[in-house]
């Protein structure tokens, strides 16, 4: 990439200078609101859920291609309108669900959800999406390419504290590096502007501004939908207060934990189906929920009973702008990705015809969307599927892939060695419900993670992620707001496989462009 990478990059740290470097990080952290809440473990007896720790972050931004960066920014704008499109499209969607359903529950309950608004009609045609493409770069002889990990439809994490550690960085580079006694590899880093906080918040504004005034009389408001006892609190607070302060009028922002929607709000006997909110500290406070923005419901886990399908239901089914959708969300399958990337054996074109449904075959967005694509298989008894079981079987083979099924959040893939003996638990009739990933294999890169305190150096591995903001029509398919939104960087060890931070994978980083 260029010779910041090269051994000289980041500095050699003196036992004093990383006490140092390690008490600013952490004072800047806290102070700056780039925090988590302590895991279990470490908060001990912590009832009233006072303490807050730095997030795992690294000492210095990683180096990252420059051209690479600038080719993910530019490009999310047409992925923010691909999974628009492919949300509308139901007999996809419908088909992409028949392949996977029969092997995992959770995908069959969620387009049940669907089915069942569907049946009654739905009440609200605007969907938003906040989305974010993860990539990693991938090195080979010719050049460096960035190649699409996945693209996440729901609960697409970090984008406060992201912002934060953009503006750590720039600290550290302006106040600390100089003093460091091997600095001249950090005098001049090339450090991109993230306000990733502001940028999803917009999306969230064109969306309340969108739903308009209430008619029955209430203040509207947006509400953000958790997990109890979340961690990440931190992260969904930074976007929060970049809400409650932009524009020229007030958005008031509520949160509620996911297990307690039926608790906290109601649908209006109207044929229009408003979701009221009554304020848990003051019944005699009802908000109209204009924008339900999920940070929870995207993994079983938050599914514990059929009372809580039916809490997504009734969010479903009301006149809230959902953000996502069930629609939306089912379009962040890890098949919806497969098929996008991979041809049919009796295609000949270049274009697989699943893309080529949702954007012009000839187009240059196509085409620059092609080239973020890797090598993805089926697992089901389709040539290309039977291809790839010999691959996922094989004790060798297997080694260049990872095996991943409809799920985000990250801790959820096989890696490798692993694919055979998971697959060995699997009835084979449920392979199909998981895609086969050629493993990106991204340029060796070092730096220090700052992690509960300590500091572990050595080859560390970087994914991008880029935010983009889209507010569409479902009716009409009008698109009425699309932008590209801010970027996240994580990086984790390189013997790491998994990469989530939330999952305790990874950590915060930004980048430095080379």
């Amino acid at each position: 990439m260029s010779s910041i990478t090269q051994g000289s990059y980041p500095p050699v740290l003196q036992d004093a200078e990383k006490e140092r470097l390690v008490q600013v990080v952490k004072d800047w952290t806290v102070a700056h609101g780039l925090t988590v809440r302590p895991p279990p473990a470490i908060a001990g007896n912590d009832t009233e859920g006072i303490l807050a720790t730095s997030a795992p972050v690294t000492l210095f931004p990683s180096p990252f291609p420059k051209s690479c960066f600038e080719e993910a920014k530019a490009i999310q704008t047409t992925y923010n309108e691909l999974y628009a499109l492919i949300s509308q499209d139901e007999e996809f969607l419908t088909e992409m669900v028949k392949e996977v359903a029969g092997g995992d529950e959770f995908i069959a309950n969620l387009w049940n959800v669907h089915l069942r608004v569907k049946k009654e009609g739905y009440v609200q045609n605007l969907a938003l999406g906040l989305f974010r493409s993860d990539y990693m770069v991938h090195q080979d002889d010719a050049s460096l390419q960035i190649k699409q990990v996945e693209f996440n439809t729901i609960a697409s994490s970090f984008g406060g504290l992201s912002t934060q550690t953009s503006l750590l960085h720039k600290h550290l580079a302006q106040h600390e590096y100089p003093l460091l006694s091997s600095s001249s590899s950090a005098s001049n880093l090339d450090l991109p502007s993230n306000d990733s906080a502001a940028g999803l918040a917009a999306g969230l504004r064109a969306a309340f501004d969108a739903y308009g005034s209430s008619t029955l009389g209430h203040p509207t408001c947006v509400l953000f939908l958790t997990q109890s006892g979340e961690r990440n609190v931190f992260d969904q607070r930074h976007l929060e207060y970049a809400l409650s302060s932009s524009g020229p009028n007030k958005v008031p922002v509520f949160r509620l934990p996911f297990s307690d929607i039926l608790t906290h709000t109601t649908l209006a006997s109207t044929p229009t189906r408003q979701l009221l909110y009554t304020l848990p500290s003051n019944p005699s406070l009802v908000f109209e929920v204009a924008v339900v923005y999920l940070r929870a419901g995207y993994g079983p886990g938050d599914y514990p009973s059929q009372e809580a399908w039916e809490a997504r239901y009734q969010i479903e089914r009301s006149n809230a702008v959902c953000c996502p959708t069930v629609l939306t969300q089912l379009a962040g399958m890890k098949k919806v990705q497969q098929v996008l990337a991979t041809p049919e054996e009796s295609n000949t074109n270049s274009v697989p015809s699943a893309l080529a449904k949702f954007m012009p075959p000839t187009s240059e967005k196509t085409q620059r969307l092609l080239k973020t694509f890797t090598n993805i298989y089926p697992l089901d008894t389709s040539s290309s599927g039977l291809h790839a079981r010999s691959l996922a079987t094989s004790p060798t083979q297997c080694q260049k892939y990872v095996m991943k099924p409809q799920r985000e959040g990250g801790g959820n893939n096989f890696y490798r060695s692993a694919i055979p003996e998971q697959l060995a638990k699997i009835p084979e009739e449920h392979w199909n419900s998981f895609i086969l990933m050629e493993i990106i294999e991204p340029p060796a890169l070092a730096n220090s993670i700052l992690r509960n305190g300590k500091v572990e150096v050595g080859g560390v591995i970087c994914e991008l992620g880029v935010y983009g903001t889209c507010l569409w029509d479902q009716s009409s398919g009008e698109i009425k707001f699309n932008e590209e939104a801010g970027y996240l960087l994580r990086t984790k060890g390189d013997k790491s496989e998994e990469g989530g931070v939330a999952a305790g994978y990874g950590c915060m980083d930004s980048v430095t462009l080379v």
